[in-house]
């Protein structure tokens, strides 16, 4: 696979460094080296010895024997007064006066002189070469810093290969592209970025699924009640009689109430749909909440049954989405039931469970699927005729999304379909 741009230029800079960082070493350890007389410890050694053995002799012979000496040792030793390293050049000559020997570095020339005991003149050695960095060392480092570069290299490669691929898919995904995923990435520094990337995918594809879905299905709605008042528009202009012109309006007032009640319920869901809300969980009485619920259908021709399959069931939630949900299940089992409506409310593994039954003619195994998405409505006993545009059971759905829940239908045993709420009792990490 060839590297991408971004790994060289990171790994390049990252090998600038060292190269500086080197330059750096080299600097500070000439520096050292010029500076500290200890780099120069032989020749140091040769001038103390050189000393101790003329202070062995007369001073009027140290002349000679410092000659033979450089003759003898092949070493520049000089002997001068002190008064000839008051010149500008050994402005730091005064140095000797705290150290016996000092070294003096001056235009790339390197020269050690020793102050000799009871004397006012100085033995010299140089100009000489300066010691160089010891070999060894000079290797172990060189060793370490490759070490170092290969470490980095392999530590590099995978997560630049990773952000290639996140990049490629980026790219495609911007194009239009909702389909693709970002392959699993080899690295673990990587890892929560792809994770993170394809699951903003996955959502972003859903949205516009639901997008797509939601506004053909708003289209297909409107469609209808418009086109039957355009015809019924139409024909008002040409018909004379009033029975025929009553029930012409009639009709355009009915598809006019049947847009209204299409627009208020679509702005309800776009409410639920689009921002979560500050949610005020609370520990409430479920059966208290049907009951109250039960209160506002004693008009009700039929019968609606509670039964508590576990007492006193208590659970955190928001009490007025819990309601709206409630309330739709029942307005639901009451549209599409006969006369006989159950509500079982019951508790299991920590969850609060709601069942609605009715005697209807229960959900096909097909639709069972798609009935809590938006606009989604039976062919046969769960039509529009009976009211409602399959926004109710889709909006229950997104308040259990809220409570960490889940929605489902199922059979009846009264003979039609059982709608199902459950959510957990205890929401307190969920608590705003």
């Amino acid at each position: 696979m060839k590297l991408g741009r971004s790994f060289f230029s990171l790994y390049f800079l990252i090998v600038f460094i060292f190269i500086s960082f080197t330059w750096v070493l080299d600097e500070i350890w000439n520096s050292y080296v010029e500076q500290n007389i200890e780099s120069y410890t032989g020749y140091k050694t040769m001038l103390v010895v050189l000393d101790d053995y003329l202070q062995k002799h007369p001073q009027d012979e140290w002349a000679q024997i410092v000659e033979r000496a450089s003759e003898r040792y092949n070493l520049p030793f000089h002997l001068l007064p002190m008064s000839e390293l008051s010149h500008e050049k050994y402005i730091e000559h005064n140095k000797l006066s705290k150290d016996s020997t000092h070294v003096y570095y001056y235009n790339k020339r390197v020269m050690l002189h020793h102050m000799l005991a009871n004397s006012e003149q100085i033995l010299t050695l140089g100009p000489t070469k300066m010691p160089s960095r010891p070999r060894r060392e000079t290797f172990v480092r060189t060793s370490i810093f490759a070490v170092l570069g290969l470490m980095i290299f392999f530590w590099l490669w995978p997560i630049s290969r990773d952000l290639d691929q996140l990049q490629n898919s980026a790219s495609s995904f911007g194009s239009g592209e909702l389909d693709v995923k970002a392959p699993r990435a080899s690295s673990s520094m990587m890892g929560p970025m792809v994770n993170s990337f394809n699951m903003m995918a996955i959502q972003i594809k859903s949205l516009i699924d639901s997008h797509k879905e939601l506004t053909n299905a708003v289209a297909h709605e409107l469609r209808t009640p418009l086109a039957r008042s355009k015809f019924a528009l139409q024909m008002l202009s040409s018909v004379k009689d009033e029975i025929k012109r009553e029930r012409y309006l009639k009709q355009i007032s009915t598809d006019v109430s049947e847009l209204d009640d299409l627009i208020n319920e679509l702005l309800l869901y776009a409410s639920f749909a689009n921002t979560k809300p500050e949610l005020k969980f609370k520990r409430q009485n479920i059966a208290e909440m049907v009951n109250l619920q039960m209160v506002n259908y004693e008009q009700y021709e039929g019968e609606i049954d509670l039964v508590q399959l576990t007492e006193n069931v208590s659970a955190d939630c928001d009490y007025h989405f819990i309601e709206r949900a409630l309330h739709n299940y029942i307005s639901n089992a009451i549209k599409y039931g006969k006369d006989q409506i159950r509500i079982t409310i019951s508790e299991e593994q920590q969850q609060c469970i709601v069942k609605v039954e009715d005697n209807g003619k229960g959900v096909s195994q097909e639709f069972k699927n798609v009935i809590f998405d938006a606009f989604s409505r039976g062919d046969n006993s769960r039509n529009k005729e009976t009211g409602g545009f399959g926004l109710g059971l889709a909006i229950v759905g997104r308040i259990m999304e809220w409570h960490q829940g889940h929605v489902a239908v199922q059979d009846s045993n009264l003979g039609g379909a059982c709608f199902v709420l459950s959510w957990p009792i205890n929401q307190n990490s969920q608590v705003s």
